[in-house]
């Protein structure tokens, strides 16, 4: 098996979602799409109830979605975040996606791998829907998040901006506990 191919796709269901030409100029329709994103993965049973996108600051353009895959991709850093940010640097063919400036609007304040992930990964804007503790009330462990954790990615560049949407993505993470979704970090 080749380690050159790096099985990162989405379900089949979000193939409507993953569009290229889609160009969404604010921000609360793009944290609309990660919320979306999240309720398809608890409707269709695909994962997690967390979804992200992630566009460019420019114009608006969508670089890549990602949905929750852990269980369906057997891998336990298959996040929503890392998926759209595997994708988004692989369709931009780079490791960094500071060259233009990219944002990632994701449905759920992110876990403390993700957020290492937006530090990595060169984005230069983090855009957060509901908060942790909704996820970590149905319970789903975040690890080691704390105030300073955003701190040091301001001061690392990256704009950051919580809580928009709140309300409609937590009400994506009780759905997915009132479905009897697995927890599988917990």
């Amino acid at each position: 098996m080749s380690n050159d191919c790096l099985p990162i796709g989405l379900p089949d269901w979000a193939a409507a979602f993953d569009d290229p030409t889609l160009v969404i100029a604010d921000e609360e329709t793009r944290m609309r799409l990660a919320v979306d994103l999240a309720r398809g993965n608890v409707e269709h049973g695909s994962g997690g109830p967390f979804g992200a996108a992630i566009f460019s600051l420019d114009d608006g353009h969508l670089i890549a979605i990602g949905v929750n895959s852990v269980m369906r991709l057997h891998s336990s850093v298959l996040h929503a975040e890392m998926m759209a940010i595997l994708r988004a640097q692989r369709a931009l063919g780079s490791y960094t996606l500071k060259q233009s400036g990219h944002a990632l609007y994701t449905s759920c304040e992110p876990c403390a791998m993700c957020l290492g992930g937006v530090l990595w990964s060169g984005l230069n804007r983090l855009v957060c829907g509901a908060p942790a503790a909704a996820a970590r009330t149905i319970g789903f462990d975040e690890g080691p998040v704390y105030p300073d954790s955003y701190r040091h990615l301001e001061q690392a560049g990256i704009a950051v901006r919580r809580g928009l949407l709140a309300d409609e993505a937590s009400a994506v993470i009780r759905l997915y506990s009132e479905r009897g979704g697995a927890i599988y970090n917990g």
